[in-house]
């Protein structure tokens, strides 16, 4: 869905936001650590299916993706079936923060070449060593794989805390599905949302597709 119109804000009011944002991050972050590695495993498997089942029909020639990490939901599986396929997959580039503030810098994209082309990036992030394309690349993705912490049936999305890729979405093409992978107690009733805050299309968890539109 990407921009939608929300009301001004005051400075107290963007100040309880912030608050409320990282009181949930916190508490997601807490029940991802403590997840069994088998449920994590499960749940991987389990919602790759769900993916699958849901690309089933689609004609992709370019899919944005993030690279996960443990213990967030894995991508591995589904970037490497994407590429069998014939689809060019565009995978984040984490270039070194402005300021240390940040946790990471402008936006950037590269293809994704084969497991033996990653490398370990900024903040131990796993990023692509092929040749960076650019902030404007995400333009060509018809499919954008974000991660998150939480979300809700509207698409509000809540992120890691930079702002990454809130930034890199002001490049993607109008017309580009955005898709959010969640375990299935991060699908919450409510999240809170500042004013620059992009929705999501779509949440896939390991038991269900979500259409937020």
């Amino acid at each position: 869905m990407g921009p939608v119109f929300r009301p001004p804000q005051s400075p107290a009011d963007v100040a309880a936001i912030t608050d409320a944002k990282r009181v949930l991050r916190r508490a997601v972050q807490r029940r991802r650590t403590v997840r069994p590695e088998d449920r994590r495993t499960a749940d991987d498997a389990a919602r790759f299916e769900q993916l699958r089942a849901f690309l089933a029909n689609a004609e992709l020639g370019t899919v944005a993706c993030y690279l996960s990490v443990p213990p967030e939901p894995g991508t591995l599986q589904l970037i490497a079936w994407l590429a069998s396929r014939g689809v060019r997959v565009l995978l984040p580039v984490f270039t070194e923060p402005a300021t240390p503030a940040e946790p990471t810098g402008e936006p950037d994209w590269a293809a994704y070449a084969g497991p033996e082309h990653l490398r370990q990036g900024p903040r131990s992030l796993i990023e692509p060593t092929t040749p960076a394309m650019g902030a404007d690349a995400l333009s060509e993705a018809q499919l954008i794989i974000l991660p998150g912490l939480a979300g809700n049936t509207g698409g509000d999305r809540l992120g890691r805390g930079g702002g990454w890729y809130d930034r890199a979405l002001r490049h993607a093409d109008g017309a580009a599905v955005t898709v959010l992978l969640l375990n299935d107690d991060e699908v919450v009733e409510a999240i809170p949302t500042h004013r620059h805050d992009r929705t999501v299309d779509v949440i896939i968890t390991p038991t269900r597709v979500l259409d937020c539109g």
